[in-house]
């Protein structure tokens, strides 16, 4: 992705809503859809959008953090999902990923 044509330049765009979108949508698109590499594929390309401005703004090693951050919290929805249910699993997750984006990344002018 570049900073020219439809997208915004990566230093502008605030990333902790599109971490909480990125799990929230991708987890609306498989269920309303049923099918989960739909879902996958909305994660996917909202981490990746999200990426490229914690690599500008925060380096190599920041990006590594919130992308495990943003996948961890995938992969953790789903055990967390049994024991307190599917959207307060999603939820959760995706806020603990907008804060870590916005604590690591937003915040920095």
């Amino acid at each position: 992705m570049s900073d020219s044509g439809i997208f915004k330049p990566a230093r502008t765009v605030t990333t902790a809503p599109l971490a909480a979108l990125g799990l929230i949508g991708g987890y609306l698109t498989a269920r309303e859809t049923g099918i989960r590499s739909l879902g996958g594929i909305v994660l996917a390309a909202t981490g990746a959008y999200a990426g490229r401005t914690w690599a500008q703004k925060g380096g190599a090693g920041t990006t590594v953090a919130l992308s495990a951050v943003y996948l961890g919290g995938f992969g953790a929805s789903h055990p967390l999902a049994k024991k307190i249910g599917p959207w307060p699993a999603v939820l959760t997750v995706a806020g603990a990923s907008a804060l870590a984006s916005w604590a690591l990344v937003d915040r920095k002018p």
